[in-house]
């Protein structure tokens, strides 16, 4: 594969095409982000979709069942617990489906939305995950895992499971085996941090919460902690380590195949034409569910074949007990069974004698069948034992002996990365004199893609151009007609109900009016309000002529001028 095989999957403020590498999105350590409805999902098939038609597999663990709509164009083996899959698996089958991913490049769609036990669901991804660590080991193909919903594997505030830390391990040294990770997240401050820095390239669409936009803040710097909340759906801010332009603003364009993650609207659904995988792969997985029924099954016959003979001996014993107590001739069988050598010759020739030996003999013969069986049954279980503990102990030796030097491998990664970095921060000083941007103290250097606005040292309101304005009549935005919106609003954002109604009135009567002078107006920080604005924007109630700047909405416009007029 060439490492300059690149991608088309949208495009950037200034109408130039963004091509992404291949070989970065494949082995390399993604993050992309965005809360519901901004295109965090769309962005994710649309690289699965460029990935598909240049003919590299990889593998989605789709947690929603909304990937499947790739099939529509490409033939992907859907696999889980839902009779919609091409076939149902369990964690029985990782090795085979790590096989067909890495050795026959079959692309894979991972559901794990249709398992009742959270436990199995979390088992089978592990497993799998572990397999696809393990042969990259050896093959050093470049392969993505591509995980949606990462923060429930890897949470931020609770405790990291086995699988989470293995997740975290493919993020920190996957790469250099050619194993590539891409998480998915709609709240980037629910997912661990150690995994979010690790990433190399990130692409965060629109967010709104305060928590959440501190972590853009932090991780990309404070100037876009405020501008992610005004993004547009589909448009996001693209933050990568292999180019000289760190951070880019980027319309992403629409998926080609069906979007089975849409909401479901009012029309009839209709399930788009899939394309099918060969019979022969799905034969192959089904004869592994086969065989491992066919194993219990048998275990269970013998476990009741074996009841019913400890129930036979049961009664033969009970049978031979009654004997005893008709004659004499029962204290020489119990001598007989105690001395089974000397059965014979003790055991005289009356009926009594010749029906207590028939019983003895039953009783010896079912014994000895029912130690065979049980024999059996413990054997098996052993087999099972012994060849998870040998596969174990043959993994982990492999882990060991190459971990020293893949240490040595990360130590001389991380001089030669520190020594890079030197050179980049010599050479920007030396090119300082060139740049441009507006900092705080007025020089002028270059950020990004675009131009920054002159910022204050703090938001004081008297720095503000537009005036507070006296006391506004808020009830002119009470009412049926718009008090449930308002309540979504705040649900939606840091700012309360009545937060949001100042707003309106300080838009009605001086607009457009910037994000800034807004928060000035109702006595909120600049990165609160600007949330807020955005879900008003979103509810219909305001509309944006420009960046960071608001209006009322036409609509609610002519609204006020109605209720103007009743009166």
């Amino acid at each position: 594969m060439s490492d300059q095989r690149e991608i088309l999957v949208g495009e950037t403020a200034d109408s130039s095409d963004l091509q992404l590498p291949v070989v970065e999105l494949l082995t390399g350590r993604g993050f992309v982000t965005g809360k519901s409805g901004s295109g965090k999902s769309n962005t994710a098939s649309v690289i699965a979709e460029e990935l598909l038609e240049a003919g590299f597999p990889l593998l989605i663990v789709d947690t929603d069942g909304e990937y499947y709509g790739l099939k529509e164009e490409y033939e992907m083996l859907h696999a889980g617990a839902d009779e919609e899959c091409d076939i149902q698996i369990g964690p029985e089958h990782a090795e085979q489906m790590a096989t067909l991913a890495l050795e026959e490049n079959v692309p894979v769609i991972l559901d794990v939305s249709g398992y009742l036990d959270e436990d199995v669901a979390d088992e089978l991804l592990r497993k799998i995950a572990r397999q696809l660590f393990v042969k990259e080991k050896k093959m050093k193909k470049p392969f993505l895992l591509v995980v949606e919903e990462v923060h429930e594997y890897i949470p931020e505030g609770g405790g990291v499971g086995e699988t989470g830390n293995l997740l975290i391990k493919i993020s920190k040294r996957g790469r250099k085996h050619g194993l590539g990770i891409l998480g998915i997240s709609q709240r980037p401050a629910d997912v661990k941090k150690d995994f979010i820095t690790q990433a190399n390239w990130l692409v965060w669409h629109r967010l709104t919460w305060d928590n959440d936009t501190k972590v853009v803040g932090r991780i990309i710097d404070t100037e876009y902690s405020e501008l992610v909340s005004d993004l547009n759906d589909g448009q996001a801010f693209v933050q990568t380590d292999w180019t000289e332009r760190d951070v880019r603003k980027v319309q992403f364009r629409r998926k080609r195949t069906f979007d089975a993650g849409a909401t479901p609207g009012l029309d009839d659904f209709e399930r788009p034409e899939l394309k099918s995988v060969s019979d022969a792969l799905v034969g192959d997985l089904q004869h592994i569910s086969e065989r491992k029924e066919r194993e219990e099954n048998r275990v269970v016959e013998l476990e009741n074949e074996l009841e019913k003979k400890e129930k036979r001996i049961e009664t033969l014993e009970d049978e031979l007990e009654s004997a005893r107590d008709v004659s004499s001739a029962a204290k020489q069988m119990a001598d007989a069974l105690t001395r089974k050598e000397t059965m014979q010759t003790q055991l005289g020739g009356g009926g009594n004698d010749e029906e207590m030996r028939r019983l003895h003999e039953e009783i010896v013969d079912l014994e000895t069948e029912r130690d065979e069986l049980a024999e059996t049954v413990e054997a098996r279980e052993e087999r099972i034992e012994t060849l998870e503990q040998t596969l174990e102990s043959r993994t982990d030796a492999v882990e060991r002996l190459r971990e020293a030097n893949d240490h040595l491998q990360d130590r001389v990664r991380d001089l030669t990365h520190k020594r890079e970095r030197s050179e980049q921060v010599a050479n920007a000083e030396t090119d300082e004199a060139e740049s441009e941007i507006v900092l705080a103290d007025g020089d002028d250097i270059e950020f990004g893609y675009t131009s920054v606005e002159p910022q204050s040292s703090a938001e004081d309101p008297e720095e503000i151009t537009t005036a507070t304005p006296p006391e506004p009549p808020e009830a002119v935005f009470e009412g049926e007609w718009i008090d449930e919106t308002l309540e979504r609003v705040a649900d939606q954002s840091q700012c309360s109900v009545t937060t949001a109604r100042r707003a309106l009135v300080v838009l009605a009567r001086a607009d457009p009016l910037e994000s800034k002078a807004v928060a000035g107006a109702v006595g909120r920080s600049t990165v609160a309000v600007q949330g807020m604005l955005s879900e008003l924007r979103t509810e219909g109630l305001l509309d944006r002529p420009a960046e960071r700047t608001y209006t009322l909405s036409a609509d609610v416009r002519s609204k006020l001028h109605t209720m103007a007029s009743e009166e």
